[in-house]
This record gives C-alpha cells, structure tokens and sequence, in this order.
C-alpha cells in the first residue's frame, strides 16, 4: 500500500501556478481607480483564482490522507465526483489507525473490493443501503447501512444535515476521514478531525 509521501507533483505545480497568478493580479491593483475603470472584474477573477486554489489545496491534501490508507483514493475521488455530478447523497467513513466499528452501529456486511461502480450503486437513491454510511477498509468497502455518531456542534451561519452532522460525529471521536455528498445541492466534503472541509466542484479530485 502506498506509504503516503504526498508526491502529488502535478498538484503543486498547478498551485504554484495559479498562486503565481493570483500574485500578478494583486500586483495590478493599487486603488480603487474611478467609474471608468471600474475593479470590480478583476476583484471577481482574483476571487474564483482564491477559489480554485482552495480545490487544489483540498484536493491534495484529501488525496495525502487517503493515499496513507488506501491505494483506491483516486477511485474514492472519482466516486464522489459522479455523485455530486448527480446528486446522489452519499457518506462514504474511511478507516485510518483507529477502529471504528465499536462507536459505530454496524449496517450490513459488503466484503468487496472498493470500485467506484459499486459505491455509487450502493447510494443510488432507492437502494435498502443507501441512507447510511459505508466504511472503508485498506482497499474495500466492508460494509453499509451503517450508523454513525452525530455531532452536538454548531456551525455559525450554516445548517448542517444529518450526513454531515454523522461526519462530523465520528471524525470527533477516532482519526476516520469521512467524504460526503449533499443530496440537496451535490457539494463534496470531507471531517477530518472534527472539521468540516468543502470541496468546490471547479477542480477534480484526481
């Protein structure tokens, strides 16, 4: 299994880049000016660079705790990519050092190697397993349907759904990293550590 170096070099270096051109932007900006040279464009363009960079980012580091722990990372990315597209929710608790099942409600028994295919099967709206989590183990899906702990904590400004609030719960309680999908608007994010990180949908994972 992949030891986890982070040696994801084209990430860095379309980082690199977009950093370099956010920094030209900055530079091109030294007053407001006046109504015939109005800012307000370029302000708009250096916001969406902050944006893709903020993917990037994510990406990558979404990709660094993965790769520790799973060699199907990319196929996770892809996985939760399609659903988003479709907005399909999902919650998908990758195992990391720490045991899960004892602060879980265990769903039913999978036992199969992780694809992309099947997960997205198994939360295709309708289908009996749909509505709770699947866990990940090394390079397969161990089981589905199953319940996690909810989280107690509030978001300022943001209402959080019962997926997230799961997310949330069990990344609060042992190291799992746990992707979601928003059935409401197909927006990607991932706990870690008891944080929420979204994933904007301008960038691909992999």
């Amino acid at each position: 299994m992949n030891t986890g170096n982070c040696d994801f070099s084209i990430m860095e270096q379309q980082f690199s880049e977009e950093i370099k051109q956010i920094t030209n932007k900055l530079r091109e900006l030294k007053s407001l000016g006046n109504e015939k040279n109005c800012l307000l464009s370029k302000l708009e363009e250096i916001k969406d660079k902050f944006l893709e960079v903020e993917s990037i980012a994510t990406s990558f580091y979404l990709n660094c705790y993965l790769s520790a722990f799973t060699d199907k990372y990319a196929d996770l990315s892809l996985c939760v990519q399609r659903l988003s597209v479709h907005q399909h929710g999902a919650l998908i608790a990758v195992q990391r050092r720490d045991p899960i099942h004892p602060i879980i409600q265990k769903g039913t028994d999978i036992g199969a190697a992780l694809t992309p295919e099947l997960l997205e099967a198994i939360f295709y709206p309708g289908n009996p397993l749909h509505d709770g989590a699947a866990v990940v183990q090394g390079n397969h899906i161990v089981s589905a349907a199953n319940v996690l702990p909810l989280t107690n904590k509030v978001i300022i400004g943001r209402k959080l759904g019962t997926r997230h609030r799961a997310a949330l719960g069990l990344s609060e309680q042992s190291d799992a990293l746990v992707l979601v999908v928003s059935e409401e608007t197909g927006r990607v994010s991932f706990a870690l550590d008891g944080k929420l990180y979204p994933i904007a949908a301008t960038h691909p994972l992999h």
